[in-house]
């Protein structure tokens, strides 16, 4: 039995509310879940109290008895200093501009000083 600690997803259309729930990994994401531990609600304000609400004692017993967060979750406890920050991936290479998009980007650059200092 593999406990995660996870989003179940709530809420009308386009305005999504979540469950901070701890669950078993192969149930369904609105599925059963073992134990609802806190909410998140994106439509808040980032610096809005309300938009995160946590139960940090049930949070720490699950962690102990070995529960995994997902990635969102991870990051929503590292701000409260229970677990570590998850690892931020780097941007992979085929997303960055090809050699014809950096010189356009470059040309107009020096274009832009040459008219600024004129």
């Amino acid at each position: 039995m593999s406990l995660k600690i996870r989003l179940a997803r709530g809420g009308a259309k386009k305005r999504p509310f979540y469950r901070i729930v701890v669950a078993e990994s192969h149930f369904a994401r609105d599925g059963k879940f073992v134990e609802k531990i806190g909410t998140y609600n994106p439509m808040l304000g980032k610096d809005d109290p309300n938009r995160v609400t946590l139960n940090t004692e049930r949070v720490q017993h699950w962690l102990k008895v070995g529960a995994t967060p997902s990635d969102r979750v991870a990051l929503f406890l590292s701000k409260l200093g229970l677990v570590e920050a998850p690892k931020r991936r780097e941007r992979p290479q085929q997303s960055a501009p090809k050699a014809k998009a950096q010189e356009r980007a470059k040309a107009a650059a020096e274009a832009a000083a040459k008219t600024a200092e004129a």
